[in-house]
């Protein structure tokens, strides 16, 4: 029987190796970290980390890349809950989101020290990943605006559009600025929707 003392020793230890896999990664990289370098660092033994993730080095990294992906989703949604409008909504999103990438300072540091993994993580490797996570963070939200499918198409559009803003800024969109996004948001991303009506 796992009591919620055990449960509370567990999610500390899980915070523990996850920490350890950031600090890892930061000092050498995705392809370079070892699972005894994470043991070392987390100051855990290499049964307990296969324990709380029996794939290895694999799962263990997924679920490291999906907690970092849920915390920023997670993040954005308080900022964009009780938006009013289809249209209110997007340019929430749209904005929150490209200025927490802005500040990402480790993120930032990734893509100066690791560029190929970081930008795979953000493109190629990693997109399904972050389009998944955002539609099940975003979607539930749309539900009174647009039907399901729409708003998963949308919400791929979104994320397509602000990883590459954020990795290739552009010198006349601002995707921070929410009078400019709105404006992008009224002629590009609404009138691909069949049931919105825009918001003055």
């Amino acid at each position: 029987m796992v009591t919620s003392d055990t449960a509370a020793q567990s999610r500390n230890i899980e915070a523990a190796i996850f920490s350890a896999v950031d600090s890892c990664v930061t000092q050498w990289g995705w392809d370079k970290v070892t699972m005894d370098d994470i043991c070392v660092t987390a100051g855990v033994s290499r049964a307990t980390v296969y324990r709380l993730f029996p794939g290895g080095r694999d799962v263990l990294f997924e679920a490291v890349r999906l907690g970092k992906l849920e915390d920023f989703f997670t993040a954005m949604r308080a900022h964009v809950e009780g938006s009013e409008s289809l249209e209110e909504l997007l340019v929430r999103c749209i904005v929150v989101a490209s200025s927490e990438l802005q500040h990402d300072e480790h993120l930032a540091m990734m893509l100066a020290t690791a560029p190929g993994e970081t930008l795979g993580d953000l493109t190629v490797n990693g997109l399904d990943r972050i389009v998944r996570v955002a539609t099940a963070f975003v979607t539930p939200l749309t539900d009174e605006f647009i039907p399901t499918a729409e708003a998963a198409h949308i919400v791929e559009v979104m994320c397509r559009l602000v990883i590459s803003y954020y990795l290739s800024p552009s010198p006349t969109l601002d995707f921070v600025n929410e009078d400019a996004t709105r404006a992008f948001v009224r002629t590009f991303l609404l009138p691909s929707t069949s049931s919105v009506v825009v918001t003055q």
